[in-house]
């Protein structure tokens, strides 16, 4: 309580003091202009190394979509599951990794759930409206970012107060009874800066247990969202920065039930749950700027519940703090050396542990189009030991047309305090396994990408493998042992052409071979899924985009197989005039039956219409 109300109180704080890759174009100074914040160098797109793409503002307007959870689904390489539509419990996965091995920060905070069985984030319930941009870093980033980051890295910015007094207000209305609206305000000065934001979301939904199998009872779902950040303009250069996001939601989903497909039936059940995620932070200039200083504290706080029948059947509560110093000092124009430490304090239901982090990182550019990062981290479990983790990068723009990029990185995820902690009392076991160690795992990636002296068309493939070794999982006579291995490798093409300055059509495909130590195929992994855009942008007020997504067949944990799946959706939006839009989407426009788990089902044909007003 004290850490939200500190939270709550900077914010506060700010607001009064200031008195009021995934990009689909083939321009490359675009490109050199994106600066992709989870590198910690502040590098840009043709600087980093390894795989990253980056959807923008611009990319989730033209999407549509109202949760975070789809937009990242666009991205070469990801993978989403999701038991029931509205609120169901969504996982992420990047290049075949466990969602539990996918980090989540939110403004540089990790936000992934202490509670849970593995430590992984539910996508399920975070709204697109306050997010500035995603960047999703693909292969073992705990160089960077530490334990968890052991599969990849989704970095969430949230959006920043606009120049001037300005604000938003939108309302939508849409199939199965949905509502969704919010609105925003925003003000900067020399003083400083704010921005304030409201969402909210209601729909009766649809059935969780898929109505193909007789589930007819809707199940609704429910969400807020508040989101403010603020900054104060120091002497000397100084910035004083906060940041807040809150979220409650409560869905409702369905029953166990033996013999059921998926083993999932109509029932009556509600899940709660509410997440505070922010931070506080200090920037110091020194050196004649070129030394930048970093103190932060970050907070992420959850409480989750289910109720069944209207009584409490489960409750949970966890929170994550974090301590965290990082200098970056450009030594000259090829040289910059980023340091720091960390020290992170996770709480769940009473238990804790405790980590501490030394970091270093490197770039060398020799040339202008070449660059070259390497790094080190020493973590410190109070638990589990010692772990130190490495990574290499280079990115090479060969020619005006040809750039290269490749990588080879560590990474490790410490168990879990729920795995660590967890007693099998049904297994005959009295105490935790004191045997447990830490997830490990080693990958490599290569990539290349070409485009037309003309800029028009762009190419790009990327090959990658990844091994991770001691993988934690459940285990009848240690309760949570070390007792998996998984290989994974793969490759990713993209491509986009810009047939004329208002057309333009964009296309992923990716394919992975996931195998388990014993050689068999990872569940709820699809070996090929791909996405094909067309976006339409001509002078006047009318866009729009239609996207295709196909997922192909993947095992299911029970040794059946989902089918596979094409859906297809369409946007569009019309200015009235610079202050009035109109927008709206057709979602699964051609009324596609699928499943993304066995036994969950998925809204058929939908869509909704809306109005935003900017001032």
């Amino acid at each position: 309580m004290l850490y939200k109300t500190a939270l709550l109180g900077a914010v506060a704080f700010g607001v009064s003091i200031s008195a009021t890759g995934q990009t689909t174009g083939a321009d490359e100074t675009k490109l050199d202009a994106i600066i992709v914040n989870g590198s910690r160098l502040d590098q840009t797109l043709t600087e980093v190394g390894s795989s990253v793409s980056v959807i923008t503002r611009e990319d989730l307007d033209q999407l549509g979509v109202d949760f975070a959870l789809d937009a990242v689904a666009t991205a070469p390489g990801v993978t989403i599951n999701q038991n029931g539509a509205f609120g169901g419990n969504a996982s992420v996965r990047i290049r075949g990794a466990s969602t539990d091995q996918t980090l989540v920060l939110i403004d540089g905070i990790p936000v992934n759930d202490p509670t849970g069985t593995g430590g992984g984030y539910n996508f399920a319930h975070l709204d697109t409206d306050n997010i500035d941009r995603i960047e999703v870093l693909k292969g073992p980033q705990s160089t960077l970012w530490g334990s968890d980051a052991i599969g990849g890295v989704i970095s969430i910015t949230t959006k920043r107060p606009a120049e001037r007094l300005s604000g938003t207000l939108f309302g939508e209305y849409g199939s199965f009874n949905t509502l969704r609206g919010g609105a925003a305000i925003s003000n900067a000065n020399e003083i400083g800066d704010f921005r304030l934001a409201a969402t909210g979301l209601s729909t009766d939904g649809i059935s969780k247990a898929d109505e193909a199998n007789g589930n007819t009872e809707d199940d609704g779902y429910e969400s807020q969202t508040i989101a403010a950040k603020g900054g104060l303009n120091l002497p000397a250069n100084m910035r004083l920065e906060t940041s807040l996001l809150w979220s409650d939601a409560e869905s409702e989903y369905d029953s166990y039930a033996s013999g059921a497909q998926g083993s999932v039936a109509d029932g009556d059940e509600v899940n709660n749950s509410e997440t505070l995620s922010g931070n506080i932070s200090l920037k110091i200039p020194l050196l004649d700027d070129r030394l930048e200083n970093l103190v932060q504290i970050g907070y992420a706080d959850i409480e989750r519940e289910n109720v069944s029948d209207g009584v409490q059947s489960y409750f949970t509560e966890g929170d994550r703090v974090l301590y965290r110093y990082q200098g970056t000092l450009a030594i000259n124009d090829s040289n910059t050396l980023a340091f720091g430490a960390e020290r992170e304090e996770t709480s769940a239901n009473e238990q804790d542990s405790s980590i501490d982090s030394l970091f270093a990182l490197y770039e060398f550019k020799p040339v202008e189009d070449l660059t070259l990062t390497g790094g080190l981290r020493v973590d410190d479990h109070e638990t589990f030991g010692t772990e130190t983790t490495g990574r290499v990068a280079a990115a090479w723009t060969a020619t005006e047309q040809v750039s290269f990029k490749a990588s080879w990185a560590q990474g490790f995820k410490a168990p879990s305090i729920f795995q660590s902690t967890y007693i099998c009392t049904f297994c005959g076991l009295t105490e935790p396994n004191a045997n447990l160690e830490p997830e490990t795992s080693e990958a490599f990636d290569i990539g290349v990408q070409w485009q037309s002296s003309d800029q028009r068309l762009i190419l790009g493939a990327t090959a990658f493998d990844q091994e991770t070794e001691n993988l934690i999982d459940f285990s009848y006579t240690a309760g949570y042992d070390n007792i998996a291995l998984v290989d994974s490798q793969g490759i990713e093409l993209t491509g986009a052409y810009t047939i004329t300055d208002w057309l333009g059509v964009a296309a992923s495909y990716t394919f992975i071979d996931a195998e388990d130590g014993d050689g068999n195929e990872l569940t709820r992994l699809p070996e090929n899924t791909g996405n094909v855009s067309v976006s339409v942008d001509p002078d006047g007020p009318f866009s729009g985009a239609v996207l295709v997504q196909y997922n192909s067949e993947e095992a299911n944990t029970d040794g059946s197989e989902l089918d596979s799946w094409t859906r297809v959706d369409l946007t569009g939006s019309y200015d009235l005039n610079e202050t009035v839009e109109l927008y709206g989407r057709i979602e699964n426009l051609l009324d596609e039956e699928y499943q993304q788990i066995l036994g969950y089902g998925t809204p058929g044909l939908s869509g909704s219409v809306g109005i935003r007003l900017r001032y």
